[in-house]
């Protein structure tokens, strides 16, 4: 998934703990910025969580009360429901700089230094105690559970070079610091908790309650000042592993996220994510396809097709219901489909491509590995996204053009005429095989096609969805052949 880089103000330009206090600023946890910075947004009505779709009125209502608790919390979900994404919005809600103590690891406030070696500094210094500034952006710590995941890596562990440089194994300051302590004053998130080794879970009851860490049994007890936020598959709960008892009662909200509940949410999703030209624009801040060149057009009517196709996978019992259809399915479908056109204007000379129905058949294949099938259709896949497929297509056709008199289109096929099409079959040859149409405009805007969207490849798309739509409405038949299909009468 896409995000766009933060624009950054000026930082702040107080340099030492003397200019700090002179500015008037005023320390604040991790949890009460994260609180006050969310009031003020929900009081001025500005966007609390950018990105997001689909969860307005149930999953963001309870993020927001578990962050204005202060909870720590675990978001519940099938892959692909945006729970990676949505973590990373909320480091939105801290403050865009904070002072830290410059040079250290953990980045102690300057009115608290914590760690051993900011208590020496600071005595050392006094008021002119170095300060630096850290960005929102850069308080966020990622942890993806994995089983070999050690303690070390989350908490730390002692260091073997300050060793060597002569230092006692009891001096604090031969403690390598983990991920946890070196995102303090920030937010963590460990992905797919459940992965993560139980002996290694314990760790991080330390973390979540007395908000304090301890390595290898030094007499060191450190003070965190952290939001944790973890994610979990409830399949993970019986399957890979499981979170242990003492950790999940730990965690003050459990939230569970889900799939887009409307077809406008999966449309406005798949248009948000896809590295694609909306109506010609480039998205900007946008990397991936759109920066390869993956400058096809995807027309609405397509876009529906995908969005419909993507529920009815979801929704299919051939498929394993617990594993879940991410929203990568329909994002990586419409990107797909997209240089499927690419392709072929490359190979034919089109000028402006415009993706169509013929460059569907080639998600399956494509997308076939993203889906978890029941044992039962093992072998029939294929077979089964592509009967999906026809029915997204038949219910697009319905919702756009299903009441739309279509004879003129019909009137093509008089006295055995055929029209072949495919998906190196370029727009001008098309429309040369069917000729000039009556209420041609009239197709094209029940598509959702409008004012600038009048070249050839815009002109047969919608007509080949209109034959497609036809044919699966048994009002044509279609042979395929090699590389393509042929509608008759």
């Amino acid at each position: 998934m896409h995000e766009s880089p933060t624009q950054r103000s000026e930082t702040p330009q107080a340099r030492t703990l003397r200019e700090l206090r002179e500015s008037g600023h005023t320390y604040r946890t991790v949890k009460a910025e994260i609180r006050e910075n969310l009031l003020a947004r929900l009081r001025s009505r500005a966007p609390r969580f950018p990105g997001i779709v689909g969860f307005d009125e149930t999953v963001l209502p309870h993020l927001e009360r578990a962050l204005l608790a202060g909870h720590d919390l675990v978001l519940l979900g099938e892959r692909g429901q945006g729970k990676t994404r949505l973590i990373r919005t909320v480091t939105g809600l801290l403050d865009e700089w904070t002072p830290v103590i410059d040079g250290c690891e953990i980045n102690d406030h300057p009115y608290a230094p914590e760690c051993v070696r900011c208590l020496k500094l600071a005595a050392e210094k006094g008021a002119d105690l170095p300060v630096a500034w850290k960005h929102r952006d850069d308080r966020y710590g990622e942890k993806l559970a994995t089983p070999d995941t050690s303690v070390g890596d989350l908490i730390g562990d002692v260091d073997p070079i300050k060793i060597a440089e002569g230092r006692t194994l009891g001096d604090p300051e031969t403690v390598h610091y983990g991920l946890v302590p070196r995102t303090n004053r920030g937010v963590f998130s460990v992905n797919e908790l459940p992965d993560l080794a139980e002996r290694i879970q314990v760790s991080l009851l330390n973390v979540l309650e007395e908000r304090d860490i301890q390595v290898r049994g030094y007499n060191l007890r450190l003070p965190l000042d952290i939001l944790l936020i973890a994610s979990a598959n409830p399949e993970d709960y019986t399957n890979r592993g499981r979170i242990i008892t003492p950790l999940k009662d730990r965690f003050g909200a459990e939230i569970r996220t889900h799939y887009p509940l409307t077809l406008e949410d999966e449309l406005a999703l798949i248009r948000q994510e896809s590295a694609l030209n909306w109506r010609g624009h480039e998205p900007e801040g946008q990397g991936g396809a759109a920066e390869a060149g993956l400058s096809a057009e995807l027309p609405e009517h397509l876009v529906e097709t995908i969005a419909r196709f993507t529920r009815l996978v979801r929704e299919s019992t051939a498929v394993d219901s617990r594993s879940g259809v991410s929203a990568r399915f329909a994002i990586a479908a419409a990107e797909t489909a997209a240089a499927s056109a690419v392709r072929r204007a490359a190979l034919t000379g089109e000028e402006r491509p415009v993706a169509r129905v013929a460059d569907l058949p080639g998600v399956v294949p494509t997308l076939r590995g993203k889906v978890e099938f029941e044992v039962s259709e093992e072998g029939r896949e294929v077979e089964v996204l592509a009967h999906l497929l026809r029915r997204a297509v038949a219910e697009t056709f319905r919702g756009t053009l299903g009441g739309m008199d279509l004879s003129a289109l019909l009137d093509k096929f008089s006295e055995g005429a055929q029209i072949e099409s495919g998906e190196m079959t370029p727009a001008t040859e098309l429309l040369q095989q069917i000729g000039p149409v009556n209420g041609l405009s009239k197709i094209m805007a029940g598509v959702g096609m409008g004012e600038g969207e009048e070249s050839p490849g815009h002109a047969a798309a919608a007509l080949e969805f209109a034959l497609e739509g036809l044919y699966l409405m048994r009002r044509l038949s279609k042979d395929e052949v090699d590389g393509g299909a042929v509608y008759r009468t």
